[in-house]
């Protein structure tokens, strides 16, 4: 028998993660079944899907690490939080295909980041729209997301709902501080906008860098609330 590290049994965990730690595998073990790295495994678990360079990447990945870990389409069901029923009679074959799409679903929000978060614009920096005038779409808007309250988790799950959203996601990472109370969308001169908008669709409000000079640029901290 495999013995789980300890990390992994006190960490927050993912539905894929549970599915893991159930079967007792490290997850070192399980990448080694579903053949890819193990960093990509941990990709999945964390829900960091924006490190993969390619949304068919991170979906192949997905189906071969759910299919290695044999989740049937009732314990997909469970991980989601879903209502489960008498548990019935079916071949073997039907409920491992239903499971890896049931498996699919749980991440499908998530993948959507990916078309967007690799679009950019990676050019020479042109000026903002004047006020008043239509705002640069998303995938134009470059964001650095920082834990700001030891909630890397927490913060990692936030980069991706900001890269679902059509942001580049620049960076994940921890803050030099760790005692934000509140989570703000911090803008460069002439980003104000910008970060007023991202700062709606999160709940959240915004506030200036004392400098900078990339309007197109934002930073998220994440902190307790």
């Amino acid at each position: 028998m495999q013995i789980v590290p300890l990390h992994d049994q006190g960490a927050e965990r993912s539905p894929l993660a549970a599915a893991r730690l159930h079967r007792r595998l490290t997850v070192t073990e399980a990448a080694r079944r579903a053949g890819i790295g193990e960093d990509e495994a941990r990709w999945l678990e964390e829900a960091r899907i924006y490190r993969f360079h390619s949304t068919d990447a991170a979906m192949l990945a997905l189906l071969l690490y759910a299919t290695s870990l044999g989740i049937d389409h009732r314990e997909a069901k469970e991980l989601a939080g879903l209502p489960v029923p008498p548990k019935p009679f079916e071949p073997g074959t039907r409920v491992r295909l239903v499971a890896v799409a049931a498996v699919a679903a749980l991440l499908a929000a998530l993948l959507t980041s990916l078309a967007f978060s690799k679009l950019g614009d990676t050019g020479t920096l042109k000026p903002l729209p004047p006020a008043g005038a239509e705002l640069l779409p998303p995938w134009q808007v470059k964001v650095d997301v920082f834990a700001g309250a030891h909630n890397l988790t927490r913060t990692r799950s936030v980069a991706s709902k900001i890269g679902g959203l059509g942001y580049a996601i620049e960076r994940v990472r921890t803050a030099p501080q760790q005692n934000y109370r509140s989570t703000l969308v911090y803008y460069e001169p002439g980003g104000k906008a910008l970060a007023a908008r991202l700062a709606k669709q999160l709940g959240t409000t915004t506030a200036p860098l004392p400098g900078g000079s990339n309007a197109r640029r934002l930073v998220v901290i994440v902190g307790r609330r």
